[in-house]
């Protein structure tokens, strides 16, 4: 008997060739996320304001800031945002990410959209490129994964 998979929750992992203290300091530190992430994501007092390409925007907690081992925030609709960071052995980084308590009929969306800023994050930590498109008008919302 197969079972219906957990979709209040989505978990994607990738590999990056750079040490996790560096992974960590992109994920933990406002330059970083701007690299890749959002548009902005300066943080006072644990918290995050991030602004992101299209307009929007999210004041995101940090709930856990373990460097360069663990980061979990909160995220949009309430849910838990944890990044796991273990080194490969090889001088790289194994890292997973799991969000938490999201609403069930968007995991497609969560977990297509984890996938585009764990691509994002990999192509600015290990090769310095920006993979996101400098269009506003392109945005996630009119289809573009390269946001």
């Amino acid at each position: 008997m197969n079972e219906e998979p957990d979709r209040s929750s989505v978990t994607v992992r990738v590999h990056l060739r750079s040490a996790p203290e560096r992974v960590f300091r992109a994920l933990a530190a406002a330059e970083g996320r701007a690299a890749f992430w959002a548009e902005s994501a300066e943080e006072r007092d644990g918290v995050i304001a991030f602004r992101f390409r299209n307009g929007m925007a999210l004041e995101s907690r940090v709930v856990t800031s373990d460097p360069p081992h663990e980061l979990a925030v909160t995220y949009f609709g309430g849910s838990l945002a944890r990044f796991r960071l273990s080194g490969d052995g090889d001088g790289g980084t194994d890292l997973e990410l799991r969000e938490t308590g999201i609403d069930p009929s968007w995991w497609a969306e969560h977990r297509a959209g984890w996938v585009s800023v764990l691509l994002t994050l990999k192509a600015a930590v290990d090769f310095g490129v920006d993979l996101r498109n400098p269009d506003p008008a392109r945005d996630w919302d009119s289809g573009y994964a390269d946001v």
